[in-house]
């Protein structure tokens, strides 16, 4: 349906708190007189004031549309409610007149309708535009030719008034009545025509034009040709319908194409967003010139900058991405890489998120270098911000876009190293853990850069505040520094960050070093102190003057040692060793050999020492003993399978990791171009738009959509276009039995964020239903949009009823209610039929989705709600397992496929899903198979699941657990 077939509604609000209207109540209004005296007279029609008359006539206008018959009000309402000028009662007369029966049983127009057409043959002649604006606006409704013919003199009559609220609505009315009855008014087009050459308002141009659009397409294209260069200069209104014109004739006629698309480029430069938008969007549909695309690119990215609504720019944001899927607008795209980083400048995070990852589709090796000077100043700008709650995850974004781009160019590597190496000392642990991944990853791909790396590792390795970084930092000093004077440098950073050896004789000495001084204690005289409960508190004479130990006065190394933390131990010893054993292939002289060596034992011996002492706060752990201890002996023997083993086995291991992300990653955007690779089947229809009929044409749901999506290179869509099919799909579920009065069965339709309830009503009964109404309510986190309307079924009809349900978190939810009416006639209560429950399955809001181990692991300890499902299924293979879970849970498996692969007994893998409202759900399986029972033993274990909320966590575990046991089909 187009925007000129908008049909106007009117709403009548009934309250709810109040009986609906019956004949009973309006007998009370009336003063009990008896029925068949109401429908011959109606006293608060005939004698009461405006404002009883008012109400009296809401109230016939509701029993009408309750499917009452009222024939004998019609000549009251003639006589004592049709001449007054009240502007109320003109409105409400007007819903009247639409809505109650004007012919007779056989068709024939009623007599008294007459009249009624003389009364607005007056009132299109009235002085008063709001009453001829309105009328006029009834007029689009009527369907009887009869009534409209008398009036034709009067709304042509309209078209030179005053007031442009009735020129527009007389535009209007044309239209409608030359749509419809096109012999009332034949020549429409022209008279319409000649009034938009003459007419100097906006809002009457624009109905104007629209008609003539629809009506007579040659002619609106004459009126176009004669304005078009004065197009920038029309409203906002009249552009976006001139935009749709040219959509329609150049999508019909391809060959106008070169006429109109000068224009669509001038409406680019529109002062208003809306236009803007829809012109790039037609202009992407006529024409696929690189410079058509790059004016259309241009102006979403102005469009983006320019909108403050975060939501604009996301969906234009998302207009930019399909641009980018065509393989042909990619490049021209490539171009404009650092207008769109303009978009940075949006403080939003999601924003930000999607505008990095569209640069670095787009990043090539003619704009690489730009990209990352841009990207570098971000990064230095996130420095010292810390008022915004999202510059730290802005910085992770930021520092994992220079991790991909200098992975892909290895040239920009050796810029982007020292300006991300000085964050290892952030306080934001995860963008220190980002920056050491990328640096660990860089020093191993690019040999050249090796001696860069470690030497700013060296300058930044005192000021690394976190210990995970801290450890880190170690490996990559111990496993990349070749030379001696790098070893001397790593050694000399150790000792400087250990502090003085051995550490427990030297801090007990500064112990007691320090309360030397103030053993001297003062003695003063005794004070009471009243408490908060009112007793009193002595305060001991003896006070000393001992100040406070600082902990940042520790160096690094020693702080974390003292702390407890001794696992940075056992990696500095694995450092420490590493570097000996180097340093004994590169020196010569024994004496050096054996000095360095001794220095490093001297180090792990004194740490052994401390971990055993009373001085840490957590004494050192088994496994940190022997790691400490191990090393300690490899040192002592020096042998060379040993050497080979720290030296160059640890470092394969890193290789044949990063290889295999790599293969994994390449893997992926191998599935990615094949996705966006347009395919067709053989067997697939073309469809030829010159050889379309109008009628098929018109009957698209929305061909704009359609051509622009294709142009875009996006056909994914074309799924969903056809409602019944997807009706089709789905199960119908039913809410009453067959032998209730009503039958109720409803379609459950699932949106992202709501949930539309289709129900179709049949009254079985041979009576008429009054005020049936479907009455919903809703547990977990659902909520009823609106209330239902009320409906009145005749004997046997049936009646379709949609109702909407938000939707705001991820839990499973229930729907219930009943169908209440009354019985047409009876005295009786209210009937009531009580509905079947609907059940809202969580799987229609998670969707796979894939984070990073450390992410992970972040979630994991952060996530409160933790569910534990015991394993109870018929299934005895652990991988058949594992896929029946992932099947049914709508969940990604981040454990590698590698580390699944094999056989042998056991299996743990991490599994992750985000829903459509941003909620994480986390789960860890751990699953054995117990051979001790045999072959057919099914599979045993637990699984964990974690999430934010407790109905998440809650209704994954039902999820679950209603669906482990496979069932055989």
């Amino acid at each position: 349906m187009t925007a000129a077939e908008n049909v106007c509604y009117t709403l009548i609000n009934v309250p709810m708190d109040s009986e609906p209207p019956s004949e009973i109540s309006l007998k009370n209004d009336l003063g009990n007189c008896d029925m068949s005296a109401l429908l011959t007279s109606f006293p608060p029609l005939e004698k009461g004031d405006v404002k009883l008359k008012t109400e009296a006539l809401k109230k016939v206008i509701i029993m009408i549309l309750n499917g009452e018959k009222l024939p004998g009000l019609l000549m009251t309402i003639i006589r004592f409610v049709l001449p007054l000028q009240d502007h109320t009662i003109k409105k409400l007369l007007l819903v009247f007149w639409e809505i109650v029966p004007k012919t007779t049983p056989d068709g024939r127009l009623l007599q008294e309708m007459i009249l009624v057409c003389d009364a607005y043959r007056k009132d299109l002649q009235h002085p008063n535009e709001f009453i001829r604006g309105s009328t006029l606006r009834f007029l689009c409704k009527l369907k009887e030719a009869e009534l409209l013919e008398p009036l034709m003199p009067a709304i042509r009559a309209c078209l030179e008034h005053r007031h442009s609220y009735v020129r527009r609505n007389a535009v209007l009315a044309i239209y409608t009545i030359y749509r419809n009855f096109e012999h009332l008014i034949p020549d429409a087009p022209e008279l319409i025509h000649d009034f938009l050459v003459n007419e100097k308002d906006a809002s009457c141009k624009r109905n104007a034009f629209m008609m003539l659009i629809h009506a007579d397409q040659d002619r609106a294209l004459d009126y176009l040709s004669t304005c078009i260069d004065q197009v920038q200069t029309f409203g906002d209104i009249l552009q976006l319908v001139i935009v749709e014109l040219i959509y329609k004739v150049c999508h019909a006629n391809p060959s106008e194409r070169a006429r109109f698309i000068r224009c669509i480029y001038n409406l680019l430069q529109s002062s208003s967003p809306a236009v803007k938008y829809e012109a790039a969007g037609t202009l992407v549909t006529l024409s696929s010139a690189p410079t058509a695309i790059k004016a259309a690119a241009q102006c979403y990215i102005d469009l983006i900058i320019k909108e403050s609504d975060n939501n604009v720019k996301l969906i234009v944001l998302d207009r930019l991405i399909e641009l980018k899927e065509h393989p042909s607008h990619e490049r021209v795209l490539q171009d404009l890489v650092m207008d769109i980083l303009r978009v940075l400048s949006t403080p939003d995070l999601e924003v930000r998120k999607k505008t990095l990852q569209l640069a670095l589709d787009l990043v090539s090796s003619r704009n690489v270098e730009e990209l990352v000077i841009v990207l570098k100043k971000e990064v230095i700008k996130t420095n010292n911000v810390t008022e915004h709650e999202d510059t730290d995850k802005y910085r992770q974004l930021l520092v994992r876009t220079l991790h991909s781009c200098s992975v892909r160019f290895p040239d920009m590597a050796a810029n982007v190293i020292p300006v991300l190496m000085e964050f290892l000392s952030d306080n934001n642990e995860a963008a220190a853990a980002d920056v050491l991944e990328f640096v660990r990853e860089a020093i191993q791909r690019f040999e050249n850069l090796r001696p860069l790396i470690v030497e700013k590792m060296l300058e930044v390795f005192h000021a690394i505040k976190s210990v995970k970084i801290y450890r880190g930092a170690l490996w990559i000093l111990g496993e990349y520094c070749s030379t001696k004077e790098d070893i001397q440098s790593v050694m000399t950073e150790v000792r400087r960050s250990l502090g003085e050896i051995p550490i427990v004789e030297s801090e007990i000495k500064k112990e007691a070093g320090e309360l030397k001084p103030e053993e001297e204690v003062s003695v003063g005289p005794a004070q009471k102190l009243v408490t908060e409960m009112g007793t009193y508190a002595t305060q001991s004479a003896l006070s000393s003057s001992r100040p406070a130990k600082k902990e940042e006065d520790r160096p690094p190394l020693r702080g974390f040692l003292l702390d407890g933390d001794f696992f940075v131990a056992a990696s500095l010893a694995t450092t420490l060793t590493k570097i000996a054993l180097r340093y004994v292939s590169l020196v010569q002289e024994k004496k050096k050999q054996n000095s360095f060596n001794a220095e490093a034992m001297l180090l792990m011996a004194t740490i052994l020492h401390l971990g055993k002492s009373s001085l840490p706060k957590k004494p050192i752990t088994d496994d940190d003993v022997d790691r400490i201890s191990l090393c300690l002996k490899v040192l002592s023997e020096c042998s060379p399978f040993m050497n080979d083993i720290f030296n160059k086995e640890c470092r394969q291991s890193l290789s044949h990791m990063l290889s295999a992300k790599l293969e994994e990653e390449k893997l992926s955007q191998k599935k990615e171009s094949e996705k966006r690779n347009v395919t067709i089947q053989p067997d697939d229809p073309i469809s030829f738009m010159q050889l379309t009929a109008k009628n098929e044409m018109s009957s698209k749901e929305d061909q704009f959509q359609l051509s622009l999506l294709a142009a875009m290179g996006n056909t994914q869509r074309k799924e969903a276009a056809d409602p019944l099919a997807s009706k089709l799909n789905k199960v119908v579920t039913q809410l009453t039995g067959f032998s209730d009065p009503v039958y109720a069965e409803a379609y459950v339709h699932v949106n992202q964020y709501d949930i539309v309830l289709d129900v179709l009503v049949v009254n079985q009964t041979s009576d008429t239903l009054q005020n049936c109404t479907l009455e919903l309510a809703t547990l977990g986190d659902l909520k009823l949009v609106e209330k239902p309307s009320p409906l009145t079924l005749a004997p046997h009809d049936f009646a379709n009823i949609k109702a909407n349900v938000k939707v705001a978190s991820t839990e499973n939810g229930i729907i219930f209610g009943n169908v209440v009416y009354d019985v047409s006639g009876a005295a009786s209560d209210r009937n009531c039929v009580v509905l079947s429950d609907i059940h809202i399955d969580i799987m229609d809001y998670i969707q796979p989705a894939s984070c990073t181990d450390a992410e992970f692991r972040q979630m994991w300890a952060e996530f409160e709600w933790e569910n534990k499902v015991t394993v109870n299924t018929n299934i005895i293979d652990l991988n058949e397992y594992l896929q029946h879970i992932l099947k049914s849970t709508n969940m990604k498996c981040l454990t590698p496929e590698k580390a699944l692969s094999g056989y042998c007994g056991f299996m743990a893998a991490n599994l992750y899903a985000r829903s459509i409202f941003g909620e994480d759900a986390l789960a860890n399986v751990s699953i054995e198979k117990p051979i001790h029972l045999g072959p057919e033993a099914p599979v045993t274990g637990h699984i964990r699941i974690r999430a934010k909320s407790q109905g998440m966590a809650l209704s994954l575990g039902d999820k679950i657990n209603l669906s482990q046991k496979k069932t055989s089909v």
